[in-house]
């Protein structure tokens, strides 16, 4: 099996020994808390997960301008975007250096993990600046992933964490949420060699299914893993409930048995285009597969990227020999009205605009609200059927 990133196995920051775990959560009770932000605890999901393998918790600020620069923290380990824990002051721990990190998503605001602080650093506008730039290529505070990040607080808390929970992800999606460890060990039990990745955040229609098959049929892959983002989107995306709903319906239905996984994993999307996108391949690889499908305007949001920077920047930008996962650099597909087949559209030079079945995000939001369906070029009828009653039940 493919090897984790910059390590022979998995180091998940979850503590799974259950006298351990006991002992920390009582030992949480009387250290100084801190309540973090979505996306720090987003990091620390992913850490426990040993998705982030083999980082075992916070960068310290010169690591992070240094991975934001060079990805390569100032050790020389390579790791795509800053992984950090801003908070707008420390007064609630004081200068404890052993305290409890509460989670920001769950009613009560319950212990998340147990961390022991190396550091804690004012970030100046100017660092501030830097790693936004780096990051999402924009200073924009329209951005919804500038503005999150930006909005967390200008003091960061370095040092290793011990997870004790999951967030809400394990509560909600029990039969999605999945850590790297769990998916390597089913795609190690189902024999898979060669696994495509698949990452979504939007429920999937035809011209995603059929990439999905051609990406397996073209890389000779026993295995797909449908991995779906299941934290916070932007306001207008479909709920991680009812993508899931449509999604299972859709390998239910059209992908043969034992060939797919429908999993998800706990994190706020970014929207940071080119880097999130090397960050989505790292984490893949980490959790076993040998192949990501990127296509156009992965991970972006508005006109922020060109369509195709997610997957130049493999080429450019990314170390040589960082990474072991294959990249399956994909265009837009779409059904073509003259091949009768979902096809890529760069494969089908002698087509027009019009010789496609092309529907905006909008216009397919629009239709499904009114309880009409897509046509079947476009999405199936039985994934159709549940986005349309779940439209017909917000009015």
């Amino acid at each position: 099996m493919i090897k984790p990133v910059g390590s022979t196995e998995l180091k998940p920051r979850f503590v799974y020994d259950p006298d351990r775990h006991h002992a920390l959560m009582h030992e949480a009770e009387s250290l100084p808390s801190i309540t973090i932000s979505s996306q720090a605890a987003g990091n620390a999901v992913m850490l426990g997960g040993g998705y982030f393998t083999p980082l075992t918790g916070y960068m310290t600020v010169a690591d992070a301008v240094s991975v934001a620069e060079t990805m390569r923290t100032t050790d020389g380990l390579f790791f795509p975007v800053p992984i950090m824990c801003l908070v707008p002051d420390v007064a609630a721990i004081g200068d404890a250096r052993r305290i409890a990190l509460r989670d920001p998503n769950m009613e009560g605001e319950p212990v998340l993990a147990v961390m022991d602080i190396e550091t804690i650093e004012t970030v100046t506008d100017e660092q501030m600046q830097l790693l936004t730039e780096r990051v999402y290529g924009t200073l924009d505070a329209e951005h919804p992933g500038v503005a999150a990040f930006n909005g967390q607080g200008r003091t960061a808390l370095s040092g290793s964490i011990e997870v004790l929970h999951f967030s809400y992800f394990q509560d909600d999606f029990p039969d999605t949420f999945r850590t790297a460890v769990e998916i390597r060990n089913e795609i190690a039990e189902r024999g898979w060699q060669r696994v495509v990745a698949f990452q979504t955040r939007n429920p999937m229609h035809l011209a995603h299914e059929e990439l999905c098959h051609m990406a397996m049929e073209r890389l000779e892959c026993d295995g797909l893993v449908i991995h779906m983002l299941l934290g916070k989107l932007k306001p207008g995306d479909i709920p991680a409930p009812v993508r899931d709903a449509a999604i299972r319906k859709m390998v239910e239905l059209y992908f043969p048995p034992n060939s797919a996984m429908v999993t998800g994993y706990g994190f706020d999307m970014l929207y940071a285009g080119p880097r999130e996108a090397v960050l989505h391949a790292y984490f893949r690889q980490n959790m076993g597969a040998t192949h990501f499908i990127i296509g156009r305007d992965h991970a972006g949001v508005g006109d922020y990227y060109g369509p195709f920077d997610a997957q130049t920047i493999f080429d450019k930008q990314v170390p040589e020999g960082a990474l072991d996962i294959e990249i399956f650099k994909a265009d837009h597909t779409a059904y073509s009205k003259k091949l009768k087949k979902v096809v890529m559209m760069r494969e089908a030079p002698d087509h027009s605009k019009e010789d496609f079945v092309l529907l905006s995000g909008t216009k397919v939001r629009e239709m499904l609200g009114q309880g009409i369906a897509p046509p079947p070029e476009f999405s199936r009828p039985e994934v159709a059927q549940i986005l349309m009653d779940y439209y017909q039940s917000l009015k």
